[in-house]
Parts: structure tokens; sequence; C-alpha cells
């Protein structure tokens, strides 16, 4: 009877007996075991900042572990975190700016945190300044919520959908392949089509979405396609040797998204959906008589999407780009 009297709580509040249960034991690993914080976020398999932000309040508490066991939720959640931000008077911040500040390079939360409160004195403490973050970027998809640095990485892939062209002599029809590249920190995107995913055609792609960024990231994620890893592997796949040789030309480095890892290529994944709804998707009632036909409707309707405001920022891809990495990605070389 107790079990079934738990499920039929309103979800809201089994989530949050669920949040208290990880904060109480991030508490008792640490307190009782000596657990290091790498340590529980593995054994708890929570983010590892989150883990962090915990001890920290923790930390700057006044509980003891017998003190910790006599009170209820709301009351370590209070002691820890200080009132709830529901009814409080204190200031929040803007959690869109700073999930925007915080992708650039050398930026912490810490940082952040001492200049608002040099603008509000009297609001929330670094560890509830953390927390409300935490809670924020939790409403947002997990490819916007992840944090990567201006200029750090190129997400690439294939759309999976091909577009047909026709030839206007023998009416034969082809399928292109759509590559699709995406900037780690702006999301800032780049679509093409090309004959085929074979290595040529891939690294031709990647030059041209080089010319398009008029620059080059520290880091080039591409999923496992054959054009781009000879041997998949989580911890040291073997890099096709084409591929890994016109990245030593451009200074960049090939880490693959690991296998069964969707996270590591979540950003790329969110640019394939939103070429496919707001690029292939108008396309699917047009006909298409050469590859460069084709790519000039493409780039058209790929500057709409950059343009398009994201909900969560108010901000479009095209502004995070000017503000984040634009002038971030290493110069082009001299002889591409």
């Amino acid at each position: 009877m107790r079990r079934k009297s738990l499920m039929n709580r309103p979800p809201h509040r089994r989530a949050g007996r669920l949040k208290m249960k990880h904060i109480r034991k991030i508490i008792e690993l640490h307190e009782l075991t000596g657990l290091s914080v790498r340590a529980i976020h593995k054994a708890l398999n929570l983010p590892r900042s989150t883990v962090s932000d915990y001890l920290k309040a923790w930390g700057g508490s006044k509980l003891t572990i017998e003190r910790l066991k006599s009170l209820n939720d709301d009351q370590v959640y209070t002691a820890l975190f200080g009132a709830k931000a529901k009814g409080s008077t204190r200031p929040l911040p803007d959690f869109a700016k700073m999930h925007t500040e915080l992708k650039k390079k050398q930026m912490t939360r810490s940082l952040l945190w001492e200049e608002y409160r040099e603008k509000h004195p009297e609001g929330l403490r670094y560890s509830q300044f953390c927390e409300h973050y935490r809670l924020w970027s939790k409403k947002v998809s997990v490819s916007m919520r992840q944090v990567h640095k201006a200029g750090e990485k190129l997400f690439v892939d294939y759309s999976g959908l091909t577009m047909e062209i026709i030839d206007p002599k023998t009416g034969e029809i082809s399928k292109a392949e759509v590559f699709v590249a995406a900037l780690g920190a702006s999301g800032y995107s780049y679509a093409e089509a090309s004959m085929s995913q074979k290595k040529h055609d891939f690294i031709a792609s990647h030059v041209r979405a080089f010319k398009f960024y008029n620059g080059v990231t520290a880091v080039l994620v591409p999923d496992n396609l054959k054009s781009a890893v000879t041997r998949p592997n989580r911890y040291d796949p073997d890099i096709n040797e084409s591929y890994q040789d016109m990245a030593d030309h451009y200074g960049t480095v090939v880490l693959p998204a690991r296998p069964y890892k969707p996270k590591d290529k979540s950003k790329a994944e969110l640019s394939v959906k939103l070429v496919q709804r707001w690029i292939l998707a108008r396309l699917r009632h047009r006909q298409f008589f050469s590859l460069h036909e084709l790519n000039e409707v493409i780039w058209e309707l790929l500057e709409d999407l950059n343009n398009r405001k994201m909900r969560h920022l108010n901000k479009s891809r095209r502004e995070l780009f000017e503000e984040l990495d634009q002038s971030a990605p290493k110069a082009l070389p001299s002889r591409t």
C-alpha cells in the first residue's frame, strides 16, 4: 500500500524526493567514506559539476551528518541553498545570458557569480546561484544545455535524407547526400549536398565548411562513418588516413563521437533535425537538375535557419556566432 501511495503522488513531488535523496547520498558518501567528487559522480551517475556544487553548498553550511538525518527535505534544501526561489525577492540572474557567457574561453560560474553579486549585493549565494542555473538548464534540450567553449569543436554528420537530382538529358535520377556541420558554442550551421559520403566528398565538404566559417576549430567531432573512422572504438578509434591528413593540414584534431554515447553528438543531431525541418522539408516538391542548383537553394535557406531566434536564449545562431565563434577559430592555412 505504501508503494502505491508514493507512485500516486504528483510527478514533481516524486522528482523532488529523488533529488533530495541524491543530495543526501552525495553528502553521506563524501563524509562517511571520503570518496572524491569524481568517484561519487561515477558511483551515482550524476554530472560531476552537480556533485561539486552540492558539496560546496554542504561545506558552506553548518550542518553535521547527525543533524542532516534529523531534518526533512525542505529543511535540508533551505540549509544548503537558502529559501526556494518561489516567493523570493532576491533578483535572479539572466540565465540565458549566463549560458552564453559560459561558452567564452576562461569563463567560469564563479566569476559570473562575483559579477552578479557586484550588481546585487543582496543576491543569491554561490551555491544557490549554481543550483538555480542547473534547474534552468534542465528545461532546455540536451544539445543546448551543454557548454562548448568558443572555437573549440565542429560537429559533422550527414542528414540521413537524400535529395534527387535529375539528369536533364537522360532523365536519370541520382541521390545526393546532405552534409551538415555545426559549431559547438553557437550552433551556427553549414549544409551542402554532395554525390556520396565517400572520403573525397566528405573531405571536400569539410574544406567548404571551413571556408564558410572562415576558420578551423581546435577539434572535429564526426560520427563513426567509414570516411572518418576505419575502426570505431570508445577509447582509441582508428582515423581514416586521408581524413587525418586533412586534419593535420588544417591544424585540427579528430575526436569521433564515442559509440553508444548520444550526448557526444547531440549538437550534430540537433543541426541535422533543423536542416531536415527547415531546408529539406521545404524542398520536397522541388526538382533539381544539377548539384550546383540544389546547393544554391540549400545555402539560401541556410541563411534563414541561422537567423531564426532560439526561444530559450532569445538569440539566433548567427548572433551567437558573431558573439562567440567568429573570432575564435584558427585561421585557415595559406594553402588550402
